[in-house]
């Protein structure tokens, strides 16, 4: 088992966490284990998306693609 891990929130931090808590029904010790894992997955994520639309960016067709997209909004809209 991990050693046990102390936490400085401060005023703000400490009453988000326990808004947290007092939401889900749970102790506060269970709202920052979930808030660490909730954050973490969208990190992920996230990195994942920006992985993702450098891929594309590197994609000539997709780059020629986005580029014809645009252009025909910038038609569509029509004098400003």
């Amino acid at each position: 088992m991990p050693p046990p891990l102390s936490l400085r929130l401060g005023q703000d931090g400490l009453r988000e966490l326990d808004e947290i808590a007092r939401r889900r029904g749970i102790t506060r010790a269970e709202a920052a284990r979930q808030a660490i894992a909730e954050t973490a997955e969208r990190e992920r994520r996230r990195r994942g998306l920006a992985a993702e639309a450098r891929a594309l960016m590197k994609n000539p067709a997709y780059v020629r693609e986005a580029r014809e997209v645009v252009a025909l909004m910038e038609q569509l809209r029509g004098p400003g």
